[in-house]
């Protein structure tokens, strides 16, 4: 276990930060990971699935008629 440990008295803060914004990142992944593959949740992803293609509603960004 001495190649996979780490000295904790040695870490910096950027070490620490680092290790923080993994792990944050990592529960993020498996809770989102989670959310879409249930199956309880199929039927909301099923009807937003054409939602990136559906270009028939005009979006106003301020342009000039």
């Amino acid at each position: 276990m001495g190649y996979l440990g780490m000295d904790v008295a040695a870490m910096t803060t950027n070490d620490w930060l680092g290790v923080f914004f993994v792990l944050v990142s990592a529960l993020g992944m498996v809770a989102v990971y989670f959310m879409v593959f249930r199956p309880a949740n199929k039927a909301t992803f099923e009807s937003q699935r054409s939602m990136a293609l559906d270009d028939e509603d005009h979006i106003n960004v301020g342009e000039k008629r």
